[in-house]
């Protein structure tokens, strides 16, 4: 596919992608190892060399996978929404999909319009290894007490200081955070597999792992109960439990206030 450039002033693209960061050393560039934004700027840079930045609504760690990550950028060819989708699945490895193409005005950056995110984390309950779970789950091999775990879980809803509950890396000042769902559950299609879901307005640097790990060691006696309770009052991490693996981790949905226009497909 051919594309010529024009005179017409700069545009957003809006893209939504799908990926599994099994082999990624995440999404953000870098100088050393393969990541999601490098591959996804290469075949980028395919269709048109002079693109620069890519804006994005969350930067996923190594190993962690979206079903529905959320990139931007601008260019000058009016190419239309089809055309950027089909041209970039021909330029991008099998483990990334762009799933939808939108418009929006130049400089839109979802990181600062996305109002709610979701991921999902999957837990393998026991000894056996499932080859088609293997970098999509943790497994876990201590039985685990499910009721205690959502119990647990029930305490991250409403608005509270996150502090304890992020990596050394993030230096961020503000770590209120609002969380508005926070739920495990047994899937049936799947009974060896757990899944927790959690929604809210922001997250902090590992702030999922650090929960999912805190509850798989309350499921299996190795944290009391009431840990998330301890850690906002105390804002230590000591309170807590260990930090989940990136392998069960995926960001499912990134809630914008505008999606666009001119989209293809137009029904996603």
């Amino acid at each position: 596919m051919s594309a010529v450039a024009s005179a017409a002033p700069r545009h957003g693209i809006l893209l939504t992608l799908a990926y599994d960061g099994s082999r990624f050393s995440g999404f953000a560039p870098q100088n050393n190892g393969v990541t999601v934004a490098g591959v996804l700027r290469g075949a980028i840079r395919q269709m048109d060399p002079s693109v620069g930045t890519l804006r994005v609504a969350s930067r996923t760690d190594a190993g962690v996978h979206a079903r529905a990550q959320i990139v931007s950028f601008d260019t000058e060819l009016q190419i239309e929404s089809r055309g950027w989708l089909l041209g970039l699945s021909a330029f991008l490895p099998p483990e990334v999909a762009v799933q939808r193409v939108a418009r929006v005005a130049a400089g839109f950056n979802p990181s600062q319009e996305a109002h709610a995110k979701t991921y999902h984390y999957w837990i393998l309950r026991g000894t056996i290894r499932d080859p088609f779970l293997a970098g999509k789950a943790w497994r876990v091999h201590d039985r685990l007490d499910l009721a205690a775990m959502q119990r647990e879980a029930e305490q991250l809803l409403g608005t509270h200081d996150f502090s304890a509950f992020r990596g050394a890396a993030d230096r961020r000042e503000n770590a209120v955070r609002t969380i508005s769902r926070a739920e495990l559950s047994e899937l049936p299609e799947s009974p060896r597999c757990l899944r927790f879901a959690i929604r809210g307005d922001r997250f902090l640097y590992n702030m999922v792992r650090i929960i999912v790990g805190t509850l798989v060691d309350v499921g299996r006696g190795r944290v009391e109960p009431g840990s998330f309770a301890r850690a906002f009052a105390s804002k230590e991490r000591t309170d807590l439990g260990m930090t989940a693996p990136p392998d069960g981790l995926y960001l499912d949905r990134v809630e914008l206030e505008d999606w666009g226009h001119s989209e293809w497909p137009n029904q996603f």
